[in-house]
């Protein structure tokens, strides 16, 4: 009997009912290691009968994962042929995720499809489960995966890719430890000491299993291992081996492997391993009970016999074929057979590569990189290039930056000059995404230099559209036009649609300053050619551009419409970098249209992303440093502190003017020097002469200083013009018709003292504690009488009654946070945070952190 697992078997039945009335979900069964997951699953699928069609599929634990290892479990059970549709769609995955679409929807009926272990899966396959979770509510499918509760890498990654799809798709499941009661019965009925054994397990139900059936009735083990290695100790020393064979494959041994690793298998060595509950008889293989047992085994065993037990496991699959080739790496690995490895790891990475799953491309190469030194110089410049650009897909650009720099020198020993040029522009690329924008002019500099001396083709090109990048970035206008013209001519001599598309993205994003038109139309022409040519990092930097291009116009509708698209664009490409750059300059829309908290989610989502670049993680630190100061959150210092860093390394004018902005907003409320602020926009100002691009930072310095005359306002969003021109009643109205509340009260600050009532209960109302304030020291210096006090800061948070800076611990709580990273991340001390903590779980009555996240989620308050 299935103790305690009720309520979760009924939910499920009632998430395959809608299935089968067509409407599909995602049912996520979550729980430590142990806790009966599969027990769960196993129980529910054999209660269904006829009532769906069922496909199965695991995450295996191999060294690097098998890139879409758990669809092409599906697609076999489902009769389709997958490798030869990944071969007709190109490796293109959203067709071919759009095929498994059609191939799994029933229309009639229910079709449930099961991958079980999904922490262990590769980026491919959480892609997979984002885009069909964002496409099931009106399918007649439910996809059941599980996952463990640990605070793993993979466990991290599960929770984001369910996080990304819409929260009406997701029923999200707790498989709990056994109760107290549960355990006892369980112990009453085999005649064991109930209260020992809870006290060992705590309820883990496979621990509960394993102590239950250790052979010593009065002494308990130590540990479920030891419990599971007594029982190994009873098997005969044939059994024994065979069990030790198993334990090297990291989901199943199949019936063929094992008569290729040991000969012909035994039958009754393997029925005693089955009878003594160590393994499981599948049929046509034989697999532990739990990969808890299997590791316990696996551990036990001595290098040399490890090293043995893989190399026939790999010999006995390439005399088979037609075994993945991540699994053929993973046994070559852990045979330390490096032949081996340096003949299938470029493989593997290629594979991986082609459908997307680039973060275990990289692990492939590196693994490759390890067992490189006997190739050929060629061949490891190769290497090292393939992996710097897996490694940059991903977001690692340190270790990019140094495989590339490996790749150069090889490059320049083999007299390559072409490719010694190129792999110069990518440290460019790589190093402006670190945040080292002189390091960035250096490179790119160097590689039109060098292949300036080589006949012109598209590697001069694409070095010349990067140098037109910097110069766009950097708003120098005519030299981005120039550079981009070259790029695009030479592009289109060698056709190369990707430079030319590269070079438009550049060219529209200056022209914005010059001619809105032509702006628009080269932005769009340049996301038009990589949306049909599937160019997808150049379609991400499409978005992007267009979306700042709109912002910077003040057109937040058209903004807003780039960002979403673009966002799940990049979502379901797996283009993390792009995606969480436009996160950042999406939670600066949501600051201006007043949204502060869903501003602070979705840029916090960025900045607690250790994995994020600094040039990535910019706009979130823009958004998340203005909302803080205007909340009078001293953790605004630390983000300050991080903008400032990034352009000690290159003052660029796109970096530089947000960041003279929130230090002149600093200075308007007297918490920063208001000569630093003026020397700031002084210093913007002269490294463009386009007057247009400094409507923001003239509109403080109106503020900081009065006395100084406007300037030329040219070119200057309508808003900003008539505030200079001293029309704030004109510019209140404009900012308040386009939603921009925060703005609309700065207008109405410079107006007569009605209007500085109403940008008084306007920064009431946005919480902006810190800028009220000053607005009532301007009110009294200029004589106002009677100004509202405003509700009392600790008590205006919600309904629970959580202050501002609970909701902020509550949040990162949330994000799985440790005490002591909520205290490194809010610049407090870890008893300060423990008081928080305590605070938090006693207003939302609850007794544990993921019941305070629980019932935070019930109540909507996150």
């Amino acid at each position: 009997m299935l103790l305690e697992r009720q309520p979760q078997l009924a939910q499920l039945d009632n998430l395959l009912a809608q299935a089968a009335r067509g409407r599909g979900h995602v049912a996520a069964l979550s729980g430590e290691a142990g806790a009966g997951k599969s027990t769960l699953v196993d129980a529910f699928v054999s209660g269904t009968g006829q009532e769906a069609r069922i496909f199965r599929s695991v995450c295996e634990d191999l060294s690097i994962p098998d890139p879409l290892g758990p669809l092409y479990d599906l697609a076999r059970e489902a009769q389709w042929a997958m490798p030869q549709a990944v071969d007709a769609r190109q490796g293109q995955r959203l067709p071919l995720f759009s095929d498994a679409l059609d191939v799994f929807e029933a229309r009639t009926g229910a079709t449930l499809l099961v991958i079980e272990d999904l922490h262990w899966a590769d980026d491919a396959t959480l892609d997979f489960v984002r885009f069909l979770g964002r496409r099931i509510a009106n399918t007649h499918i439910l996809l059941l995966v599980t996952a463990r509760t640990d605070r793993s890498e993979g466990q991290v990654r599960v929770r984001r890719a369910l996080g990304e799809i819409p929260a009406g798709s997701v029923a999200r499941i707790d498989v709990p430890l056994l109760s107290e009661a549960a355990v006892l019965s369980l112990a009453d009925a085999a005649g064991r000491d109930g209260d020992a054994i809870y006290r060992a397990t705590a309820g883990n139900a496979f621990f509960v299993t394993e102590l239950l059936s250790a052979e010593n009735e009065t002494a308990l083990p130590a540990s479920v291992r030891d419990a599971v290695l007594a029982r190994a100790e009873r098997l005969s020393a044939g059994a024994r081996s065979m069990l030790d064979a198993v334990s090297v494959f990291p989901r199943r041994a199949d019936a063929w492997a094992l008569h290729g690793l040991c000969g012909v298998a035994s039958a009754g060595q393997l029925a005693e391993c089955v009878s003594n509950g160590l393994l499981d008889d599948l049929g046509d293989g034989y697999a532990f009970r739990h990969d808890i047992a299997r590791r316990a085994i696996e551990t036990m065993l001595t290098t040399s016999h490890r090293r043995e037990f893989n190399q026939r496991a790999l010999t006995a699959m390439l005399e088979k074929g037609d075994i993945a080739t991540a699994r053929l790496v993973h046994h070559a690995v852990e045979a330390h057979n490096l032949e081996a490895v340096r003949e299938l790891a470029p493989v593997a990475a290629r594979e991986a590569s082609r459908i997307g799953a680039h973060r275990d491309a990289a692990g492939y190469y590196e693994v490759a990189l390890r067992q490189a030194d006997g190739l050929p110089m060629e061949e490891r410049a190769g290497l090292y290039e393939n992996y710097a650009f897996e490694c940059h897909l991903i977001g690692r650009i340190a270790e990019a930056i140094e495989a590339q720099q490996q790749a150069r020198v090889l490059q320049r020993a083999l007299g390559n000059t072409l490719k010694e040029g190129d792999s110069l522009r990518c440290l460019s690329r790589f190093a402006y995404l670190m945040g080292d924008r002189q390091a960035a002019d250096l490179f790119g500099a160097q590689a039109v230099a060098l292949l300036e001396t080589a006949p012109a083709g598209p590697e001069l090109a694409m070095a010349y559209s990067n140098l037109s990048q910097l110069a766009m970035l950097a708003e120098r206008l005519d030299e981005t036009l120039s550079l981009g013209d070259k790029a695009i001519r030479l592009a289109e001599q060698a056709g190369r649609p990707d430079i030319v598309c590269h070079a438009l993205n550049n060219v529209g994003a200056a022209e914005q300053w010059l001619d809105l038109p032509s702006a628009r139309l080269h932005l769009a022409r340049s996301l038009e050619i990589a949306l049909e040519q599937n160019f997808q990092e150049h379609a991400a930097r499409a978005f992007t551009n267009c979306a700042c291009s709109e912002m910077n116009q003040l057109d937040y509708n058209q903004a807003q419409s780039f960002l979403d698209r673009g966002i799940d664009y990049c979502v379901e490409n797996d283009l993390a970098t792009w995606r969480d750059y436009m996160r950042g300059v999406r939670a600066q829309l949501l600051l201006r249209y007043g949204r502060w908290d869903e501003a602070a989610a979705e840029a916090l989502e960025v900045v607690t992303n250790d994995h994020a670049a600094a040039l990535v993680r910019y706009p979130s630190l823009v958004a998340l440093a203005k909302l803080r100061l205007r909340r009078g959150d001293p953790s605004a210092e630390p983000l300050l502190a991080e903008m400032k860093r990034f352009l000690e390394k290159g003052a660029e004018l796109q970096r530089l003017l947000p960041y003279a902005a929130v230090v002149a907003e600093q200075a308007w409320l007297g918490e920063a020097e208001q000569d630093e602020a003026l020397g700031l926009i002084d210093l913007a100002e002269s490294l463009s002469p386009k007057r247009a691009v400094f409507a923001e930072l003239a509109s403080w310095r109106r503020l900081l200083a009065p006395a100084i005359g406007p300037g030329d306002t040219s070119g200057m969003a309508a808003p900003y013009q008539m505030l200079l021109a001293g029309d704030w009643q004109g510019a209140a109205d404009l900012w308040a018709a386009m939603g921009a509340p925060f703005e609309r009260g700065l207008a109405l600050v410079q107006g007569d003292q009605a209007a500085q009532r109403s940008a008084l209960e306007i920064f009431e109302n946005l919480g902006a504690r810190p800028v009220a304030q000053h607005v009532r020291d301007l009110m009294r210096r200029n004589g106002v009488n009677h100004i509202a006090r405003g509700p009392r800061r600790t008590t205006r948070a919600n309904s629970a009654g959580l202050t501002l800076r609970q909701m902020e611990v509550l949040q990162l709580i949330e994000r799985g946070f440790s005490n002591k990273r909520i205290a490194d991340h809010l610049a407090i001390s870890p008893k300060t945070v423990d008081h928080h903590v305590s605070a938090v779980l006693g207003k939302l009555d609850a007794i544990s952190r993921g019941e305070a996240t629980a019932a935070a989620r019930d109540s909507g308050l996150i």
